[in-house]
């Protein structure tokens, strides 16, 4: 393989990068080209400083792409120089190394041989939130261990994911018996009611910036959410909904009450799997439940649609482990020279 620097996100092409992806060990909308680039416009939202340089490392064989480590240098949350992953780390939930299963090995190898030669001052490859199923963790410590650098690898947060059946009814009897009955009733009394419910997925070019405004105003309802989402962050989630809807694959959904929003949810259709982001909810609905039923739609939509996964990703709270999602865990990786 051969190894080349890359410090702009325009000497790259999306197209082959992209390609890359859905062969990757790790396929998830947070590695695509588009939404990095849109992340690193805003260092995250505003989580790491203007002075952090992009430092992306593509490998090519036989003239054609076979790996990418989409890395930037910054000094990490200690204080350490490193080398760490595009999308670290509040915003992103699963990251990885980009490189097909049978390219790995060589790209992971060659990219240790290459890194120290880089033009930044490092201490510590520090790559967070690595699926634990992927195969570049054991790669890592493989090679670690060739040249006599350290890995550390640690648990760093739960994931939880529910696998669909295909078949709203075959998935509701596969939870508890008393969760099924709650699922059912919070349904059934929104839409007896009375009152105007119905929710829908935007489609709408024409009225996409607004829908995500409005998003965004229902999340700040929310106390953490609202000190979450400073100008930077507010700038950044509206690049990263632009740019899911333009490639396709963004899931910006809405209930509604009496013409009202009352619950949004932000979430990726992508590879098969719906890839559940951030929510938002009014408090003045809170007699229809308008979060548990905006849910209950949606899962029911994805059963419909045959989506393989319904993926909370990270967060551990528990109503996703009650609407019968299955624990898995991400991974810090630590690689020090």
């Amino acid at each position: 393989m051969e190894f080349i620097l890359i410090s702009d996100f325009s000497s790259i092409d999306a197209a082959e990068w992209n390609g890359l992806l859905a062969e990757a060990v790790t396929d998830a909308p947070f590695l695509r080209h588009e939404y990095l680039r849109t992340w690193w416009e805003t260092r995250g939202g505003g989580e790491w400083p203007e002075s952090a340089k992009l430092a992306i490392v593509a490998a090519h064989r036989d003239g054609h792409l076979a790996g990418i480590a989409p890395l930037f240098s910054t000094p990490n949350r200690e204080g350490d120089p490193s080398l760490l992953l595009l999308g670290s780390i509040e915003i992103s939930d699963y990251l990885d190394l980009i490189a097909a299963p049978a390219d790995l090995a060589d790209f992971v190898a060659g990219l240790l041989d290459f890194l120290p030669g880089l033009p930044y001052q490092w201490n510590l490859l520090d790559l967070h939130v690595v699926p634990e199923s992927s195969p570049t963790l054991a790669a890592l410590q493989d090679e670690a261990a060739r040249r006599g650098w350290a890995c550390d690898l640690q648990p760093e947060y739960h994931a939880p994911s529910i696998p669909l059946p295909g078949d709203f009814e075959t998935y509701l009897a596969g939870i508890d018996k008393k969760q099924r009955h709650e699922i059912r009733r919070k349904m059934r009394r929104a839409e007896e009611s009375g009152r105007a419910v119905h929710w829908y997925i935007v489609s709408d070019a024409g009225t996409l910036e607004a829908e995500i405004e409005a998003f965004l105003d229902l999340m700040a309802h929310d106390p953490e959410k609202a000190t979450f989402l400073t100008a930077s962050m507010r700038t950044q989630m509206r690049l990263a909904c632009q740019a899911a809807f333009e490639g396709g694959w963004l899931q910006l959904a809405f209930m509604e009450v009496d013409g009202q929003k009352a619950a949004g949810y932000l979430n990726f259709d992508y590879a098969d799997r719906i890839w559940v982001y951030n929510s938002g909810l009014d408090r003045a609905f809170m007699d229809l439940s308008p979060g548990w039923v905006l849910l209950g739609y949606l899962l029911q939509w994805a059963n419909d649609e045959k989506r393989a996964e319904f993926d909370f990703m990270r967060g551990d709270e528990e109503y996703k482990y009650r609407f019968g999602a299955v624990d898995r865990i991400v991974v810090r990786a630590r690689v020090s020279r």
